[in-house]
């Protein structure tokens, strides 16, 4: 075997060790366009480092979007922006970057039935994981559900402790189905756990001064929207329905191509 073989297979050996994927796959043909472009031996190595920093990153993408359980259709760059108020609009594009979960701030996005809400916390979730955080995403009526069932189980805690890794919890739909009392103490202790220590992204068709009907008595309720509110932007989508506004669309297109 020759030197250069030897060399190329102590260094395959050792990438696999140090579990260096790029790097290992990568070095020769970053060796071969070195020595062409006549790099340094720091540029070489940064290259791969580069390589292996940016093969890392999608990895670590890829992995925190199936952790998600995020709708992958409903991204932002898939939602009609121009439809939202400027106000909306603004506040929106200032969310991306993620900073506000660093402050332990919701965000509260009510509106009418099919206004988008949902695809437009979908695409803020995505770009969020873009950005390296953590999102997870239920039905608000469905985690209740896993949460109750957790408490009956002695397991509540553990559910909580392994929710509270997640730097942001995207809450569909809270109102959508009418809660009885346990039910509503579960969705109230998770809200209390993560006041001030993790944000939660929450949809709703029901304005505040309705959510007496999900907490059932008006000092809970209060103290819910206290926690909520404290640290919050809220978006307003007083917008007329999308789903109806594309059929409504598609009918017309339909009509004009049989006339």
């Amino acid at each position: 075997m020759s030197r250069t073989a030897t060399l190329a297979t102590r260094l395959d050996t050792h990438l696999r060790e140090l579990r260096l994927p790029a790097f290992r796959e990568a070095y020769e043909e970053e060796a071969r366009r070195a020595e062409a472009e006549s790099f340094s031996y720091e540029q070489y190595l940064l290259e791969l480092v580069q390589r292996e920093c940016e093969d890392r990153r999608q990895h670590r993408v890829e992995r925190n979007l199936r952790a998600s359980r995020l709708p992958t259709d409903k991204t932002l760059s898939g939602f009609d922006l121009k439809r939202l108020p400027t106000k909306v609009r603004q506040q929106v594009q200032s969310l991306t970057d993620g900073a506000f979960l660093k402050r332990c701030e919701n965000v509260l996005a009510f509106g009418n039935p099919g206004s988008g809400k949902t695809h437009l916390l979908c695409g803020l979730g995505q770009e969020l994981i873009q950005n390296g955080y953590r999102v997870y995403f239920a039905s608000c009526g469905l985690l209740v559900q896993d949460l109750l069932i957790a408490k009956r189980e002695l397991k509540l805690t553990r559910v909580l402790k392994r929710l509270s890794k997640f730097d942001v919890l995207i809450l569909d739909d809270i109102g959508y189905v009418q809660q009885n009392r346990d039910e509503m103490e579960v969705l109230f202790t998770l809200l209390a756990e993560r006041y001030e220590t993790g944000s939660v992204m929450i949809t709703s068709n029901l304005p505040f001064s309705k959510w007496e009907a999900i907490f059932k008595d008006p000092m809970t309720t209060a103290a819910a929207i206290d926690r909520l509110v404290h640290h919050s932007v809220i978006l307003e989508l007083n917008l007329p329905s999308y789903r109806m506004t594309t059929a409504k669309q598609r009918s017309q297109k339909e009509k004009e191509k049989k006339t």
